[in-house]
């Protein structure tokens, strides 16, 4: 499986499932039930992959505006989310976390975006749907024990308006009025 077809996956899965990550989880376990082991083991290392390159400062805190907080466990979430969003949305915050404040052109609701934990377990899901094993071992390298990047205070409201002054105007100072 190349690049391509896994980004088609989650994005056709993404729009069946109607913007619900519980249901886009859902599908995507579907989905990945459809093909070969092998597949859906690259499928993982595609997904672990994305997972381990947004482990970075400045997605955390572009999730910390957007999510008001977010806690190691939201950020995996929220990761797990950043993917589900499709290749446009993730490659794009990588560039720069702060463009999410164009690339969310429908908004963002803090109660129900930012977290799809059932997208991130769904090839482990499919894989032991087929196979009734778990999922083997990916061989990816070990993924960092810090996120990538500079640190950041994200108790310091001023640290994030200047780090992410488009993200901030548009979901933090409307609500902060």
């Amino acid at each position: 499986m190349h690049e391509t077809e896994f980004w088609e996956i989650v994005d056709g899965t993404r729009e069946s499932a109607d913007g619900d990550p519980d249901t886009h989880a859902d599908l995507l376990v579907e989905r990945l039930a459809e093909l070969d082991p092998e597949a859906v083991t690259v499928f993982a290392q595609h997904f672990e992959s994305r997972f381990v390159r947004a482990y970075r400062w400045d997605v955390w805190g572009a999730a910390w505006v957007l999510l008001d907080g977010a806690s190691d466990d939201s950020f995996d979430n929220f990761r797990c989310w950043l993917i589900s969003q499709g290749r446009r949305v993730f490659e794009g915050t990588l560039h720069d976390p702060d463009s999410l404040a164009e690339l969310l052109a429908d908004g963002f609701d803090p109660d129900t975006d930012g977290e799809a934990e059932g997208v991130g377990f769904a090839a482990f899901d499919a894989y032991e749907q087929l196979t009734g094993n778990e999922l083997p071992d990916l061989e990816l390298p070990e993924p960092p024990s810090e996120p990538m990047g500079s640190p950041m205070d994200f108790e310091d409201d001023k640290e994030l308006a200047t780090a992410f002054p488009r993200l901030w105007a548009r979901f933090r100072e409307p609500a902060q009025r």
